[in-house]
Order: structure tokens, then C-alpha cells, then sequence
């Protein structure tokens, strides 16, 4: 797509300071775009061809959601961390293995959704965003879950669809997290911890398709309490 077929979303964008531009068979970020920096809110750039990304995007100060969602970038460009004001961020089904560690200056995120990408260590650059309320890192090839991940602060957190087979107890001690996502892994009966089940707010556990039967998981230590805190929430649901 050239320009000027471009030019049409340009005038609109500097209207409404929302651009998107999917489903344009983009390979390379179009140079035109810098007109609209200090515009842009929202970029939606979804389903094109993006392998990698420039540098450049860390101009756009006043973006607060990105979304890159189904190309074929292999690395994000540590720029990123400079949009301050960012408050969703989409990557998913792209062929991330790593994402850049300057995403922990992004104070204003509330989302991140990385699902569907390459990625095999717990990215713990999101601990300490005191806003990020869901991260979703599923059908990804995580293995583990270390204890650094007392620090997130999320309320909900997606790891479906991985191939976590050791899962830090510290995940208790998360002060905000109320689901916890770990369906399809390759989780033991032993790897969950009492204190997860006991001293943690984690009010909504899912664990369907690991490695052990879902009966064996209602016998566990700490299961009642568990049940207790599953059982408030729904209460207040109806």
C-alpha cells in the first residue's frame, strides 16, 4: 500500500488521533507516519508483515495503546520503553523470544497481551508496574515461573497453553492477583504449593490439562480455603 492510499487514514487520524492501518500487507513502518507524532493515542498496525520495527517508534510520546497483533516480528526495538503514556500494548501472535527490558519503565501499562509468541522465560520486566492488571502470556514456551514473580502486581495473570512445570510458591505473596491462568502445562500435583492455595488472594485457579486429575487437585492441602475465596467471589457475581 502506497501513501497515498494512506493518506485518507492520516486526515482522519489527525482528527481523531486514532490510527489503524491492518490488513495492509505492510513490510516496513511507513516514514509518513512520523507527521502524525505528537497525535497519535492509539496505533492498531495488526495483520501485516512486520519482522522488525524501528527504532523510530519511540517518538510517538502521546501513544497510549499499540497493537502489532498478528505479524511476524521477531524482536521489539528497546525504544518502546519510551512511550510513557503507553496503557495497552498487544503483541500477540507474532515470533517474540524475548521482549526488550526497557518495558519496565512503562508506569501507565494496564495490559499487556503477548499471547502466542516464542517467549521461554517469565518476562519479570513487568514486576513493579504497580497499574499492569492483566498480562496475558499464553501459548508461549515458558517453563517455569520464578520467584521473582512476587513483584507483579497484576490481577490477573494468563500462562494457558505453555510448558510450565515449576511454579514459585512467592507467587502467593502477590498482592493483587486474584486469577491465575495455568491450564495445558506441564504441571505436577507437588508443584502447587500449599501457601498458594492458603495465603494467597488467587480466588480463581485454573489448572484443567497438567499433569495430574482434577480430583486428586480437590484433596489437596489447602484446598478448602481456596474454595472459600472461589466461592465469596462467585457470591458476589449474583
Amino acid at each position: 500500500m502506497g501513501n497515498s492510499g494512506l493518506k485518507q487514514h492520516y486526515e482522519t487520524a489527525k482528527k481523531t488521533g486514532v490510527l489503524k492501518i491492518s490488513q495492509k500487507k505492510l513490510t516496513e513502518f511507513p516514514t509518513s507516519l512520523k507527521q502524525l507524532e505528537p497525535l497519535l493515542r492509539t496505533l492498531d498496525l495488526s495483520e501485516n508483515r512486520f519482522i522488525t520495527f524501528p527504532n523510530e517508534i519511540g517518538s510517538f510520546k502521546m501513544l497510549k495503546h499499540l497493537n502489532v497483533n498478528q505479524n511476524r516480528l521477531i524482536s521489539l526495538p528497546e525504544s518502546v520503553g519510551e512511550l510513557s503514556k503507553l496503557e495497552s500494548l498487544s503483541v500477540s501472535t507474532n515470533k517474540l523470544t524475548t521482549l526488550p527490558h526497557t518495558l519496565s519503565n512503562l508506569s501507565n501499562l494496564k495490559q499487556v497481551y503477548v499471547s502466542d509468541n516464542q517467549i521461554s522465560e517469565f518476562p519479570l520486566m513487568f514486576c513493579g508496574l504497580r497499574h499492569l492488571d492483566v498480562l496475558d502470556l499464553s501459548k508461549n514456551k515458558i517453563t517455569e515461573v520464578p520467584a521473582g514473580v512476587s513483584h507483579i502486581h497484576v490481577t490477573e495473570l494468563n500462562l494457558n497453553q505453555n510448558q510450565v512445570s515449576s511454579l514459585s510458591e512467592n507467587i502467593a505473596d502477590c498482592p493483587r492477583l486474584k486469577t491465575l491462568r495455568l491450564e495445558e502445562n506441564c504441571l505436577q500435583l507437588a508443584a502447587i504449593s500449599s501457601r498458594i492455595l492458603t495465603d494467597s488472594k488467587i480466588s480463581v485457579l485454573a489448572l484443567e490439562g497438567n499433569l495430574f486429575d482434577m480430583k486428586s487437585f480437590t484433596e489437596a492441602e489447602g484446598y478448602d480455603k481456596y474454595m472459600e475465596r472461589y466461592t465469596a467471589v462467585k457470591k458476589k457475581m449474583f
